[in-house]
């Protein structure tokens, strides 16, 4: 029997990574408790996000409730402000050397407007790094701060290994968009308030790029209830991770244009999570560019809501087989809501 390749269960080939693993078992071990801390250290920072009961999207399938995580309506419109909150929080508590010198970070756009947010909060100069390419309503955004903001490479990872050798010339901290443990745990506290909120809940469903936001809630929410399946959701034309964690190694492939240009591009070698995926990740869903834009247009028409397509994406994960959730209880976290209009106005001429 032929399986479908765009929802695969994966069983994690320990053997090819094991040693990796134990490097970084200490630091699973106390990702949990940094959430916790992480939590207590940014609340008053951010917005805590509302938990949407869906109706629409229960009626897709038989007895299932799903609620949407609408981490599209945080502060700066997307969920990476909670991580560049506690890690710029924890480097500010640390001295006032990272005050004077600022710190470089690497974004496709989301994570560089949470760092500018954190760093303008906290008196932080920011210097964002982009791959060429980047969303112009992103990078416009940028700009529009005053930040400086460089271009490099044709890919994510590029412009990461860029901005990370940019730091080091310049003995300035580097802040990762997810391979860093203090980024990871405040994106965990979206699995802490959604369990507060949905205690019961069967499934989560998580958009995943370079892994950060599906990481840190993996850890917390399969430490407190082991029971919840967590799935992974990437676009067919961007899905480094996936592939990466079939392989048991972090592989090199080239990522096409997508909606979810959020989730798109590569993974930088030896992340942290890496093993963090493999090993806490239940399942696995690609969606591609159509399944995209019509959850797009399917959250403006149905919730009146504006996401972009990195939540987009997740929502479409849901809506290409809603029978597989029947009977369970269904979280989909829409991970931002930072959208071009001239995109929107193009999706909306293909799909109403």
């Amino acid at each position: 029997m032929e399986c479908d390749p765009t929802s695969i269960k994966t069983e994690p080939p320990f053997t090819d990574y094991d040693a990796q693993l134990t490097a970084y078992r200490e630091t699973m071990e106390s990702l949990v408790q940094r959430t916790l801390e992480a939590h207590g250290r940014i609340q008053q920072y951010i917005y805590k996000t509302p938990l949407t009961y869906s109706i629409p999207l229960s009626k897709q399938s038989i007895d299932c409730k799903v609620f949407i995580k609408l981490e599209s309506e945080q502060l700066t419109g997307s969920f990476k402000i909670r991580g560049a909150f506690n890690k710029l929080l924890k480097l500010s508590s640390a001295g006032d050397v990272v005050k004077h010198s600022g710190i470089i970070t690497a974004s496709s756009g989301n994570h560089g407007m949470a760092c500018v947010e954190a760093g303008g909060t906290l008196g932080i100069p920011v210097t964002v790094y982009c791959q060429r390419g980047v969303d112009e309503h992103k990078k416009q955004a940028l700009l529009d701060r005053g930040v400086r903001v460089v271009l490099h490479g044709n890919d994510c990872v590029e412009a990461e290994n860029e901005a990370r050798a940019a730091a080091m010339r310049e003995q300035k901290e580097y802040v990762s968009p997810y391979n860093d443990v203090d980024v990871i745990a405040g994106q965990g506290t979206i699995g802490k308030e959604i369990l507060e909120s949905c205690p019961d809940v069967d499934c989560i469903l998580v958009p995943v790029g370079g892994g950060g936001l599906i990481s840190g809630i993996a850890r917390y929410v399969k430490q407190v209830r082991p029971s919840v399946e967590i799935i992974g959701c990437q676009p067919q034309n961007s899905k480094v991770m996936f592939e990466s964690v079939k392989a048991g190694r972090i592989v090199l492939e080239e990522s096409l244009d997508t909606l979810s240009e959020g989730t798109a591009g590569g993974v930088e070698e030896n992340s942290i999570t890496f093993p963090l995926c493999a090993e806490y990740v239940d399942d696995w869903i690609l969606v591609d560019e159509e399944e995209i834009g019509k959850a797009i247009i399917f959250m403006l028409q149905h919730h009146h809501k504006v996401v972009e397509g990195a939540a987009g994406m997740t929502l479409g994960a849901y809506m290409k087989n809603p029978e597989r959730f029947s009977g369970k209880k269904v979280v989909v976290v829409a991970c931002g809501g930072n959208i071009g209009i001239d995109k929107l106005k193009h999706l909306l001429s293909l799909y109403t």
